[in-house]
């Protein structure tokens, strides 16, 4: 799914308006009518509401959606919070609200006044969408500081007030802190980034009606990944088929003491389709891996304890991936060297390997095009530096990968795939139980099995990134986010398969 910018998606009301056509107001109405749905959802009818609003057109959508309510026989309070002009759409919901409920509307222009609400009463924010630009002063900070300190459920419009779309540099100016956040068509840059969660809160996006063909035509380089987006990569596998046709991967990882990255990246390999998985490592891993996973063909290293040696070519693999556990002895940061001089094709790095190429930083001009890697944010600030904030850090990512003609995949919550045509794919797929040892090895294996099969790079990304995190949420039916481990990922990705296969 395409998202935008906070420009582009004012570009796509005014494209959707002049070509449907549709007023303005009326899109507002239909706005409302899908924001009024989901508060019908929530929402007791013997708990009060207050919607507060401000002047522009986020304030008219809070005001339409006011008015249905109170057509509805809520108990509704109305904030209009402006210092002068409101916004057209904005001043023509004011009016039509006055005309049905006369008394219903508390105006404020100078200085807040906080109603008298109970605990299980429901704040709707409708104070300012994502086109905010600065920083909310005087009554709306006021109003901000109320809505945050009351403890009642906040419901947010849009976006939480005082958050912009993308970049926040700073976060301690006042922004609502919404429970809720109903966001109109798309989601924001914004709700994808760690920082800003205590704001957003959950999110879920409202169709509409955004006309197709306007989303189709504007320009973005934000994508959101969903089941829908992925299922037509996933290929039928032959009938007339044998192991050969769905390639060889070749994994190194493991090093003494560290058997488990080993088993886990290599089973990942195989429960991911590859038709041949060997998994290079040191003598004193060997039982242990070909116990636990027998399918897999062991590869000795020269060493017992960690990697110094790895084949001279790999004409013969269709897939290489190197770094789980494999450590960061000299010998290694030689073998990782050679690796990167003799390879041309695109590989997978991750974990150690990319933990060498940090100390190593001329090694990165020699990964081969279309290659990826998967850091997590610390892995990739070695890599590539610090930043103040996660805005900062997706667009370091998006310029690495452009720069560099690869592909990085930032593991996390809602993990980005940065590619070299400046495409930022962010995961839908994910919990948090996957915030434990070996989730990332069971990637890489995930991801050297697809691209042993034929996948592209690109859509080995995608479509990995994407069966990783849904396995994870298909094993919460058995576990509990505290409970998953690496090896539930695993078990669960034929069911992944299987559901995307439809």
């Amino acid at each position: 799914m395409k998202f935008f910018s906070t420009p582009s998606i004012r570009e796509l009301d005014q494209y959707t308006i002049e070509h449907e056509p549709i007023a303005s107001i009326d899109l507002m109405e239909r706005a409302a009518q899908k924001l009024y749905v989901e508060v019908l959802r929530r929402v007791e009818a013997d708990r009060k509401i207050v919607v507060v609003a401000g002047p522009g057109n986020n304030g008219g959508d809070a005001l339409a959606l006011a008015r249905m309510l109170l057509q509805s026989t809520f108990d509704v309070e109305v904030i209009l919070l402006h210092t002068g002009k409101l916004s057209v759409d904005c001043e023509t919901n004011r009016q039509r609200l006055l005309d049905r409920f006369p008394t219903v509307l508390n105006e404020q222009t100078t200085d807040f006044k906080a109603p008298t609400i109970e605990n299980n009463s429901v704040i709707i924010d409708g104070l300012f969408g994502s086109g905010l630009t600065r920083p909310l002063s005087g009554i709306y900070a006021d109003a901000v500081e109320w809505i945050n300190d009351c403890g009642c459920e906040v419901l947010s419009i849009d976006i939480p007030s005082g958050l912009q779309g993308e970049e926040n540099p700073d976060l301690t100016v006042p922004i609502v802190k919404a429970n809720t956040t109903f966001s109109l068509q798309f989601p924001k840059l914004a709700f994808l980034f760690p920082e800003n969660a205590v704001f957003v809160g959950h999110w879920e996006v409202l169709d509409i009606g955004i006309l197709p063909e306007a989303i189709l035509s504007v320009y973005t380089n934000y994508y959101f990944l969903r089941k829908e987006d992925i299922a037509p990569i996933l290929r039928n596998r032959p009938a007339f088929s044998h192991k050969g046709t769905f390639g060889r991967a070749f994994i190194v990882a493991g090093s003494n003491g560290m058997a488990g990255a080993a088993v886990l990246a290599s089973k990942a390999a195989l429960r991911s389709g590859a038709g041949l998985v060997t998994l290079h490592g040191n003598e004193c891993n060997r039982t242990i891996v070909q116990t636990a996973v027998p399918e897999v063909i062991f590869h000795n290293d020269a060493n017992r304890h960690f990697l110094t040696n790895i084949p001279s070519s790999f004409d013969s693999f269709n897939s290489v991936a190197i770094g789980p556990g494999i450590g960061v002895e000299e010998p290694t940061v030689r073998m990782l060297s050679q690796f990167l001089k003799r390879n041309y094709k695109p590989c997978i790095l991750d974990a150690d390997a990319l933990n060498i190429i940090s100390k190593h930083p001329e090694l990165l001009d020699l990964i081969p095009q279309n290659s990826i890697l998967t850091p997590h944010p610390k892995e990739f600030e070695r890599l590539f530096g610090t930043f103040t904030n996660s805005y900062n850090r997706v667009a370091a990512a998006r310029d690495a990968a452009i720069k560099l003609k690869i592909i990085i995949i930032l593991k996390g919550a809602y993990t980005l795939i940065a590619t070299p045509d400046c495409k930022l794919y962010f995961n839908s797929t994910g919990n948090s139980g996957m915030a434990t040892a070996g989730s990332g090895d069971v990637l890489t294996g995930i991801l050297a099995g697809l691209l042993a099969q034929g996948y592209s790079p690109e859509e080995t990304a995608k479509l990995g990134v994407f069966l990783h995190g849904y396995a994870a949420d298909l094993a919460l039916n058995t576990e509990s986010e505290e409970s998953l481990i690496a090896s539930d990922i695993i078990c669960h990705l034929g069911e992944a398969f299987r559901i995307l296969k439809g």
